[in-house]
């Protein structure tokens, strides 16, 4: 069988199992989940077993030691995965939610109602508890899932996903045999070959770095959610509270600089930049976090406790998931404003002030998908937003934007009901 069949019939069994699943209740899916998460923990032993495969491969393939922790699956991990399929089956379903109502002159009464999408590829690396995550809330809107983790976490997420199906049928008679499988070959062939599926497969997210993601976009067919990096901003306005301000550049930055919500640019109005900088400066000197920093910044910071650098004008643009922070002092909001809009990835950014004309005008302007005033740019998560597990971020403007849970993973139609009306 060529590769394109294969994905074929993966693609088919999918789109069979959607419709099997758009037709499951509410309590059924939470029978389901709640069968997955004990089957998980029971499990917990085979699954750190297959997990072991992965990191011993994975050391062989030279995986960094921050890659190979976010492949380790231990007890602790495990057990968050079930807490977090138990969450998904404590939210509220969104499907069939009535969206919109109306009755028109003519006594044709229209409903807007959430449906699932139907079948829907994720596509991500390393973190084999995102195979739990997304198949619950794909599972639980009733979208049939296909995943595709990284070559490295095969073994770890084949056994996931075959504990899941194995538990969802003792659970449910009814449970699809199809409703979540992973792509078996590690072939990168598979992708756009099962991405120019468009007649079975509804929609691709990918979850990843920023290369994969533009290599998923670039050879699919079939819509993609996506948000490619996250240039994240802090703005310490001329009215911030400083020591709030302090507070929050530490948590953007530091407290887990990896990851896509992460501040990555710092930008001080220079009113109270010689007041600020210093002090920030000593404060991430303690975590060792590199500054890049514009001419203003430097020489406020001489002597400086960092290690400075000169900013490029490609390192504005750069997301460093690392302990490298940008630094520019700004003339105002609107100047603070201009800088995010032209060097940001629209993902998330934040205002610290007490002026809230400026805070106002901040939120407006700024044109991502998360915007805060007085709070980090870490909230930018479905768990933090009340979403239970999420799916990913998006930064597109045409759908989903910003976190995705539930309700992003619902589309919806409309039903007509009438008494014999025709259009004249």
């Amino acid at each position: 069988m060529s590769l394109l069949e294969q994905m074929t019939q993966l693609a088919q069994q999918a789109k069979a199992a959607s419709r099997e699943l758009a037709q499951l209740t509410t309590a059924e899916k939470n029978a389901g989940l709640l069968a997955m998460a004990g089957a998980l923990e029971q499990s917990a032993p085979a699954i750190k077993t297959a997990n072991a495969l992965d990191m011993d491969a994975g050391a062989a393939m030279g995986l960094t030691g921050a890659m190979l922790d976010r492949l380790k699956l231990d007890d602790k991990r495990i057990a968050a995965m079930a807490k977090g399929l138990r969450e998904v089956a404590a939210l509220p379903d969104p499907v069939g939610r009535v969206l919109d109502e109306r009755t028109r002159p003519n006594g044709l009464r229209l409903q807007k109602i959430a449906t699932p999408i139907g079948v829907v590829v994720i596509i991500y690396e390393s973190r084999p508890n995102v195979t739990a995550d997304a198949a619950s809330l794909c599972f639980k809107t009733g979208n049939a899932t296909i995943l595709r983790g990284g070559k490295e976490a095969l073994n770890s997420n084949q056994i996931i996903a075959r504990l899941m199906v194995e538990a969802g049928r003792k659970a449910l008679a009814k449970f699809p045999k199809h409703a979540i499988q992973v792509v078996p070959t590690t072939d990168r062939e598979a992708i756009p070959a099962l991405l120019s599926l468009t007649q079975f497969v509804d929609l691709c997210m990918p979850r990843g770095g920023e290369g994969l993601i533009r290599a998923v976009t670039e050879c699919s067919k079939v819509p993609v959610i996506k948000h490619y990096k996250g240039v994240c901003h802090v703005f310490v306005d001329r009215d911030a509270d400083l020591a709030m301000a302090e507070n929050i550049v530490m948590n953007a930055k530091v407290q887990r600089p990896a990851v896509c919500n992460a501040a990555e640019t710092l930008l001080v109005d220079k009113v109270v930049a010689a007041k600020f900088l210093p002090a920030i400066d000593r404060k991430l000197a303690e975590k060792k976090v590199q500054l890049r920093v514009d001419d203003t910044t430097r020489s406020l910071l001489q002597p400086a406790t960092c290690n400075l650098q000169p900013a490029t004008e490609a390192d504005w643009f750069t997301e460093y998931n690392d302990y490298i922070l940008n630094v520019r002092v700004v003339d105002g909001v609107k100047a603070a404003i201009d800088h995010i809009n032209h060097y940001g990835s629209a993902h998330s950014d934040s205002i610290v002030t007490r002026n809230e004309a400026a805070a106002k005008q901040f939120l407006a302007e700024v044109d991502s998908a998360a915007v805060y005033w007085n709070a980090s740019t870490r909230f930018t998560d479905g768990g933090e937003f009340g979403m239970g597990a999420e799916i990913g971020i998006s930064t597109d403007k045409v759908g989903a934007r910003g976190p995705m849970g539930l309700d992003e993973l619902t589309t919806y139609k409309w039903l007509g009901f009438g008494t014999g009306q025709i259009r004249t």
